[in-house]
């Protein structure tokens, strides 16, 4: 099955944060803030891919919307690691930089579909 750049990047992301998890856990000894990053970070993908079954254009925004607000979640979450000395700076910036990208993709895709939205109602 071929998915778009939001959903396969997003998908690499969720695959990233596992991994990142287990690093955290095993070689941090971290538990807290990486069950939260493990959550909100692998959750971007599962809102976006629910998305693709979305009952309306509305409820598509929302989903997008939803996985939105998880990356910035997840963006918090990596600043605290980095601010806070557990994970040093190449670390973070790799992250980050991915994360960055995600949080552009939904952005872009939220504000199309609302204009889509919008021309559709001015049509009717």
């Amino acid at each position: 099955m071929s998915y778009g750049p939001l959903l396969q990047k997003s998908k690499q992301f969720a695959i990233r944060i596992i991994r990142f998890y287990s690093y955290l856990q095993k070689e941090k000894n971290e538990c807290v803030i990486s069950k939260q990053i493990l959550r909100s970070g692998t959750s971007i993908g599962a809102n976006a891919r629910e998305s693709n079954n979305a009952q309306s254009s509305a409820d598509f925004i929302n989903k997008l919307s939803i996985a939105l607000k998880e990356a910035d979640e997840t963006a918090y979450w990596l600043e605290l690691l980095h601010e806070s000395g557990i994970i040093d700076e190449q670390h973070f910036s790799s992250m980050y930089s991915d994360l960055k990208e995600l949080i552009a993709l939904l952005t872009a895709s939220i504000k199309t579909s609302k204009q889509n939205n919008n021309i559709k109602k001015v049509e009717r």
